[in-house]
């Protein structure tokens, strides 16, 4: 395909607004994705909501319309944890998906995952003690809060609490914090419509349903991967696991 897209160096001969983004991935030519990059520059999920169930239309549209206010996390956690949140999950340019304005919905309505690690507290106290540590380890290492310092030092504080090499203080009483956050970032990013522009997902099967099941098979409404890069591949490549 002439127009599939191999990696910075083989950008596809199109106009310069679809060449590729900083992060080396086409630039989003229909609908909207997270910075506007992505693997299907031509996808967009919402032009099959007709084909959707009206709430489930109505629910996936408010998403991109209504994202929930801020009613759990206090204004100082709200900076703290989208700084996190967006770190963790490489937003560093608009649009962004607002996956704590999500999180916050989820615990302020109590609509919890229904477990609870035995050596963790609450997921409600656990986000709260996140908000704490995150701030206390910036500053421990020379910065002010969280959302404060440079990416770099963010990116180095999430990648030691990834690797479990923060303990002591409020670290201490939530050991499995990285787990229990990414949990709810995760479900509330990949919940997002931008998120499934971004992968190619197209979204609710109902009613319409789905029938080609079979490996490298694909409806004949969706569209095909624009990025030859195998990103497992590439990232073992590069030494980046």
């Amino acid at each position: 395909m002439s127009g599939r897209f191999r990696g910075a160096a083989h950008l596809p001969k199109q106009a310069s607004r679809n060449q590729a983004d900083p992060d080396e991935l086409p630039r989003q030519r229909r609908g909207t994705t997270p910075q506007m990059h992505g693997r299907y520059p031509d996808f967009d999920v919402l032009r099959f909501a007709e084909h959707w169930d009206e709430p489930t239309r109505r629910l996936i549209l408010d998403r991109v319309a209504s994202p929930p206010p801020f009613r759990f996390f206090d204004a100082p956690e709200v900076e703290t944890l989208t700084a996190f949140c967006d770190t963790v999950m490489h937003q560093i340019r608009e649009p962004r998906i607002p996956v704590l304005a999500m999180v916050d919905e989820k615990l302020h309505t109590g609509r919890l995952d229904g477990f609870q690690y035995a050596d963790m507290p609450d997921d409600r106290e656990t986000w709260h003690l996140l908000a704490r540590a995150l701030d206390e380890e910036a500053q421990a290492r020379g910065g002010g809060s969280f959302a404060r310092v440079s990416e770099e030092l963010r990116l180095d504080i999430c990648g030691a609490l990834a690797d479990k090499e923060l303990v002591g203080g409020t670290w201490s009483q939530i050991p499995r914090v990285f787990e229990v956050a990414m949990r709810a970032v995760l479900a509330a990013f990949y919940s997002h419509p931008w998120a499934w522009n971004e992968i190619g997902f197209p979204g609710p099967a109902y009613p319409r349903g789905y029938s080609r099941l079979g490996v490298n098979q694909h409806e004949a409404w969706t569209t095909d991967e624009a990025f030859e890069v195998d990103p497992v591949s590439d990232v073992r490549e590069r030494g980046l696991e």
